[in-house]
């Protein structure tokens, strides 16, 4: 007894659970804000220190700038 081998009997289904398989990851990386990695923190800290000649009077000038960035 021959069988039919044909196929494609399943065809309409692979393309359902492919359809669902992107609507479910594309769920997933607007739920985590577009990130997808690991969920530690992330933090940049940038520090610049400047120091000027003193001027008269010995007198010593300092600037400081501090940056952080935390998501």
């Amino acid at each position: 007894m021959a069988e039919n081998s044909s196929g494609g009997g399943n065809g309409g289904l692979y393309f359902i659970v492919g359809g669902l398989v992107v609507v479910v990851a594309l769920g997933a990386f607007l739920y985590f804000g577009g990130y997808i990695g690991s969920h530690g923190s992330r933090t940049t800290t940038e520090q610049t220190t400047t120091s000027a000649p003193a001027p008269a009077g010995n007198t010593t000038t300092t600037t400081t700038t501090t940056k952080k960035t935390t998501p």
